[in-house]
């Protein structure tokens, strides 16, 4: 083999933003949607800046038909003077230069969110074209870009009183992979920072073919973010509670609300960022709640001397709670920042936290004994739960076997080599025991209908055998017991009928994995088969369809006559073992669908509305989204 010189002449250097058009992924995460949107989200946060400055109260985001995208808001304006070092203006520095902006030196903003203020660089960077317009000292400036590079001087073309920043920029084919902008994305994160910024308006308009708009406007901040998250539950108490101080040049504000739900919802936020990882600011909270749920029910008798105390997870068991602190200078673990890191927060949050959920506590028992009933119930359930769980640790050893009976396992030892299909039924099961690949993959299958376990509490959930046999065969455990490192296969596959029924037992499957198993969806263990919907045979030739558009395009191509035969597959039971692993389990051709979960908040909304009590919701839910259903079998 020829030895290749490495030296001095081999390393790259990329100048600029040819760094950021070279390794996108790197400073927006991926090309594809998620990047897509998170360039909106990068030019918002800039004004979003200006809002926590004081300088700005109203933002607009339009989607226009090409769906390029502008951002309007009435704060000071990008600074239009020359930069001393640079011997540009500031406006050019900021949008070609990374880590240049006023997030730096402590001069311009006492706090920012953003990417540590490589934003507006790399929007630019990662635009087929950007224009900028600036209203600043009674004049409008303007200067166009593409891909990064001035195609003009910045210069004034007319003169104004107003004062404010105005993008409008087009994302680059070059790029990305997906180039169509999603109303209800952008929507969620709009909404989400008009109630972690309480008084802003911001508006969101679409000219696109369905032309909608709306304006997202919150002087009740997170106390409305609270209500909102909670609409579709039932209080345990009317008012949200909420305390918001200052201490030592850190904003703490926190709402929180108790609900009928087993399952916690808490949101932590750090400088308006989703610090999803938790952090410093929940464990301070969290350390305060139980501390405080527990004095008070010793105090007043609720537990007894010889009681042993509450557990985090009891005193959260149906809370609804937004911590989101402003500070100067926030410290995140890893790249994605989601996870605040800074030591000091922790004491703060957990000192206000303390003061104020005590006093509460105290200045209205009634809520309180409600809570307090609430939290007892939980400890009770979690006692059960764990009695359950020895039970079945125990009837596994006498039986000299962990695995559950129905399990046909695979012979990899390896996790990350290893797969479990979770079948309905004993009959598709039977087939795809006969089909699989018994080296790599395994066999569950599943009688019946799961548990519904938004209407459960886990004590009565670890009675169930179809769960337990699921838990017992994945081996992570659930709830404080789970481990990801124990997950005895790296691939998960839920492959349920293509009807009404098969889509339902999906979504309890799915509403288990995520409230009782979300580290599995997080590692990204989780996915979807997706069986053919049609057969189509004309003479040897065997053709399966996925769609009804490729149904079509079959029909098309092979001609419409009497001598083509169509299926249409109701159940997995109807494939013989060699159909069902041709189609659905061969890893060479089968089509998965993986289950992530970008918004939490999105989807603890979805499963409250689809498996939750209430009957208008879901109602409502279907009414707006019955367009949009295919091949509905009834």
């Amino acid at each position: 083999m020829a030895q290749e010189n490495y030296g001095a002449e081999q390393i790259q250097v990329l100048e600029g933003l040819e760094a950021v058009r070279k390794r996108p992924g790197m400073y927006i995460g991926s090309t594809g949607s998620k990047g897509l949107h998170h360039l909106v989200y990068e030019v918002v946060d800039n004004s979003i800046d200006e809002a926590l400055a004081g300088y700005c109260d109203k933002i607009t985001v339009t989607i226009h038909q090409d769906n390029s995208i502008t951002v309007i808001d009435n704060g000071r304006g990008i600074p239009t003077g020359m930069h001393p070092k640079m011997k540009k203006s500031a406006v050019e520095v900021a949008l070609t230069i990374l880590h240049a902006g006023g997030k730096f030196g402590g001069g311009g903003y006492k706090v920012s969110g953003g990417l540590h203020g490589v934003g507006i660089s790399v929007v630019n960077a990662l635009s087929e074209s950007l224009h900028v317009e600036i209203k600043q000292n009674g004049q409008v400036y303007r200067q166009t870009y593409e891909r990064g590079v001035p195609t003009s001087e910045l210069e004034a073309v007319a003169t104004t009183n107003r004062t404010g920043t105005k993008i409008t920029f087009r994302p680059d084919h070059k790029i990305f992979e997906e180039l169509v902008y999603d109303y209800e994305i952008l929507e969620h994160r709009l909404r989400e920072l008009a109630f972690l910024n309480k008084g802003i308006k911001i508006k969101l308009e679409d000219e696109r073919e369905e032309k909608q708009s709306n304006e997202y406007h919150y002087e009740g901040g997170l106390i409305s973010f609270v209500e909102y998250l909670n609409r579709n539950k039932d209080p345990l108490h009317e008012k949200v509670i909420n305390f918001e101080k200052k201490k030592d040049d850190i904003l703490v504000d926190i709402s929180m609300q108790y609900t009928e739900d087993y399952s916690e919802n808490i949101y932590a936020y750090a400088n308006n960022i989703n610090t999803m990882e938790g952090g410093t600011h929940l464990n301070g909270f969290k350390s305060a709640l139980t501390r405080c749920i527990n004095n008070y029910a010793r105090q007043y008798k609720y537990l007894k001397d010889s009681d042993k105390n509450l557990s985090g997870e009891d005193v959260r068991e149906g809370l609804t709670a937004i911590i989101s602190i402003k500070l100067t200078d926030p410290q995140f673990e890893g790249q994605t920042k989601t996870k605040l890191g800074n030591t000091e927060v922790k004491g703060i949050v957990e000192v206000v936290a303390n003061d104020a959920i005590a006093s509460f506590l105290e200045e209205n028992p009634n809520e309180s004994k409600v809570i307090i009933e609430k939290s007892l119930t939980a400890a009770r359930a979690r006692n059960a739960a764990k009695k359950a769980r020895e039970l079945t640790r125990r009837k596994s050893v006498l039986e000299s076997t962990a695995l559950p009976g129905k399990l046909a396992d695979c012979r990899e030892k390896d996790p990350a080599l290893s797969e479990i299909y979770i079948v309905e039924g004993d009959s598709a099961g039977g087939s795809a025991k006969q089909g699989r690949d018994p080296k790599t993959q395994a066999i569950l299958p599943l009688r019946g209908k799961i548990l519904n376990v938004e209407k459960a509490r886990l004590d009565r959930i670890l009675n169930t055998d179809t769960i337990r046999s699921m838990i017992t065969a994945f081996g992570t455990n659930i709830g404080p017991e789970f481990s990801i490192d124990s997950a005895r296969y790296h691939k998960i596959i839920i492959m349920t009928d293509a009807d009404v029924d098969g889509a339902h037992i999906r979504t309890l499957l799915l509403t288990f994995l995520y409230r009782y198993m979300r580290g599995l969806i997080d590692a990204g263990y989780i996915y979807i088969a997706q069986p053919p919907l049609y057969k189509v045979q004309k003479g040897k030739r065997i053709e399966y369809c996925y769609s009804d558009e490729e149904l079509e395009k079959v029909m098309e191509e092979i001609g419409r006559d009497n001598n083509v035969s169509l299926q249409r597959y109701k159940g997995l039971g109807e494939m013989n073992p060699e159909q069902l692993w041709e189609t659905t389990m061969d890893p060479s051709t089968r089509i998965l669908l993986q289950v992530t979960i970008d918004d939490a908040i999105k989807a603890d909304e979805s499963f409250t509305i689809l498996m939750g009590d209430k009957v208008q919701p879901r109602r409502e839910f279907i009414e707006k989204n019955a367009k949009k259903v295919k091949n509905l079998d009834i």
